[in-house]
């Protein structure tokens, strides 16, 4: 085991034992395994509601979670926007690759610009999600999360008939093993350890902010999550940092199979759980 001391100076990576799971953020609600049945019953009911989800390269993988969910099962159609003039019907899923990795405020800005175009409009849900890539070790966590609280205020004010969804910040694996060990020893950065500590910082501040208040739904605490409820974690200089789960990817950062599987029918029972916005509030069609 190792454990990361002096950081960002030496990096490491520890898998914490349950007991010290506690200190981490996590309800038992938001990383509960949805059974076959629930994202069946999900699916269904989301053909009754239009939803418009902005991401970009996680996000396809959990989009191709979906459409594997169940094949025979009534679903909402998933359609990729082009452009904020886009019809979209009931029954749909609409989805579009927003901003450029790597640069967050642009997934911000061009998330609103197709909202206030017209998506909103269209629509009775809207989520957007940053991806993994957009955090490193000195990313400002509080001044991105700040642009993106006063972004989405506006859009909520602007367009009371959609519900707006916050979507914690996917994780990385952590690097472990000889690699990790050279990497440290050399005084070089071991991957997804200074760049998932700028994440559950971000993280941190979705939860404080909008936790109980508004929909949030925690990618990061599923990705974090065996279905057991069991937590992959390493330590920083004493406090525990969530990291994903290595079945769930094969690359360290993108979902796989096992990965989609554990994310996929979540979303679709949240979404599908969320209530109505009061016909008053409600955009034409």
């Amino acid at each position: 085991m190792q454990v990361i001391r002096d950081f960002p100076a030496r990096l490491g990576a520890l898998l914490l034992p349950g007991a010290l799971l506690m200190a981490l953020p996590q309800s038992a609600a938001a990383t509960a395994q949805v059974t076959p049945d629930a994202a069946a019953a999900g699916l269904e009911r989301l053909t009754h509601r239009r939803v418009f989800f902005g991401h970009q390269s996680v996000g396809g993988n959990i989009l191709d979670g979906v459409r594997g969910l169940s094949p025979s099962t009534k679903a909402p159609a998933i359609v990729e926007v082009k452009d904020a003039s886009t019809a979209i019907a009931q029954g749909t899923l609409a989805h579009a690759f927003v901003g450029q990795n790597e640069q967050p405020e642009t997934k911000i800005a061009h998330f609103e610009r197709l909202l206030d175009g017209g998506v909103a409009k269209q629509v009775d849900v809207a989520l957007m999600k940053f991806c993994y890539i957009d955090f490193t070790s000195s990313t400002d966590a509080k001044a991105l999360f700040e642009k993106y609280r006063t972004t989405l205020a506006g859009l909520k004010s602007r367009h009371p008939g959609v519900t707006f969804v916050h979507v914690t910040a996917p994780l990385t694996t952590v690097q472990r093993g000889a690699k990790a060990w050279f990497n440290e020893l050399r005084g070089r950065p071991v991957f997804g350890v200074g760049e998932n500590v700028s994440r559950e910082a971000f993280n941190a501040l979705m939860r404080q902010t909008y936790g109980g208040k508004e929909p949030l739904f925690d990618l990061a605490a599923l990705e974090s999550s065996q279905a057991d409820g069991s937590r992959e974690t390493y330590e920083v200089n004493g406090r525990a940092y969530p990291a994903m789960v290595p079945d769930y990817s094969d690359d360290g950062g993108h979902l796989n199979a096992a990965g989609q599987a554990r994310v996929a029918p979540a979303l679709i029972a949240f979404l599908a759980a969320l209530p109505e916005a009061p016909a008053s509030a409600k955009a034409g069609p």
